[in-house]
């Protein structure tokens, strides 16, 4: 597989002659809406070209997915994942676990291989992760027995593969509270031949500030967890100034520090898989819209934008004029960028990635791991 950069005047056509492929091939890999137009800097993904590198071993591969996600968008992702975890069961204060309709995604993960993993999240009733719950499930033994006694009946009903415990927003106070929980759960968990997986904000230092990151003790879920997913994107978010979602000059900074307190091969790198479009000028507290990525490479071909790529970030990203006349700024993920972030797999001996989310389809991203890595089944 290689990566061609669209250049002024080229088409499809003129691209499949010279690669030895065919227009219907391009468009499919790439997804293009409309194969007649292609905005100069769109990457594209050419399967089979001469001088593709061999892949660089095998890798563990999660994702992420809400329930109602497209049969047919899982089944395309099913043989890239090692883990899906359907997002997510709800704590709440007593114990209590909010279920999600997960028979379908849990069916189609065994059929396919996969392990499913019971997500499980600190979400309250208003939409928001909780500080106030996770602290209850802490500090309050019957809360907490209550939720460990519905979790092993979740697991076991549902016949999940293991648990990903998914708390965020935790009270910096609840630092040490937090890394007993974990390691009560894995006390529990790994006896009865479950796995156990945490999900961690992306950290640069121990001490770094912020609601985010204060109580998350990297080193206490290294030792704990068999996997720690850390959530290595969201720079770029919906009330954020314009700018890429997953900055890999950033990814380096929380690589850099997270190896040093957690085993390099317990840790799957999270990856990005949307982007976002923002309004200019921007303004503090106006929201940016979410696109796909696909959506956002049909969106420049539509507008005749130019796609540039920022080289620290190693993201795409362009400008144009919408129908109201706003100028709107577009970052998203193209076969270079998602290149860029897998090859730090191998560069630090991680165990692997995990795609925030799978519910949009993107298949140059699903190309461009094949061509770089396999991906392992543990079932």
């Amino acid at each position: 597989m290689n990566i061609y950069v669209v250049r002024r005047g080229d088409t499809l056509w003129n691209l499949a002659r010279r690669f030895g492929t065919t227009v219907e091939k391009l468009a499919f890999d790439n997804q293009l809406a409309d194969p007649s137009r292609l905005p100069a800097g769109l990457a594209l993904i050419v399967r089979d070209a001469p001088g593709a590198a061999p892949q660089s071993g095998v890798i563990e591969c999660n994702g992420y997915a809400y329930p109602n996600i497209a049969g047919a968008v899982l089944e395309e992702y099913m043989p890239f994942l090692t883990f899906l975890c359907p997002f997510s069961w709800q704590a709440d204060a007593e114990g209590g676990l909010t279920p999600i309709a997960d028979q379908e995604p849990v069916v189609s993960a065994y059929s396919g291989g996969t392990a499913p993993l019971l997500t499980i999240t600190n979400i309250g009733r208003s939409g928001g992760f909780s500080g106030a719950i996770a602290h209850s499930l802490f500090t309050d033994p019957a809360a907490g027995e209550r939720f460990t006694a519905n979790m092993l009946s979740a697991l076991r009903g549902r016949k999940y593969y293991g648990v990903n415990l998914d708390f965020e927003y935790v009270f910096p106070f609840d630092r040490d509270n937090y890394s007993a929980f974990i390691e009560k759960l894995a006390g529990i968990l790994h006896p009865l031949g479950y796995y156990f997986v945490t999900t961690v904000a992306p950290k640069e230092s121990d001490g770094q500030p912020g609601l985010l990151y204060e109580a998350v003790d990297y080193a206490a879920h290294g030792r704990t967890a068999d996997r720690v997913i850390i959530m290595t994107y969201e720079w770029g978010y919906t009330y954020s100034p314009p700018r890429a979602v997953s900055p890999v000059n950033k990814v380096l900074d929380v690589l850099d520090y997270a190896v040093t307190r957690i085993p390099p091969g317990k840790i799957l790198m999270g990856l990005s898989n949307y982007g976002y479009s923002w309004a200019l000028p921007w303004k503090q507290g106006s929201a940016a819209r979410v696109i796909s990525n696909a959506g956002a490479a049909d969106l420049a071909a539509s507008v005749y934008a130019e796609i540039r790529f920022d080289a620290a970030a190693q993201a795409p990203y362009f400008r144009y004029t919408d129908p109201d006349g706003i100028q709107r700024e577009v970052w998203f993920e193209d076969p270079r960028s998602f290149a860029a972030r897998l090859r730090l797999v191998s560069e630090y001996a991680l165990a692997g990635a995990s795609f925030w989310t799978i519910n949009r389809l993107y298949r140059p991203a699903l190309l461009v791991l094949q061509s770089m890595y396999g991906v392992e089944k543990i079932l």
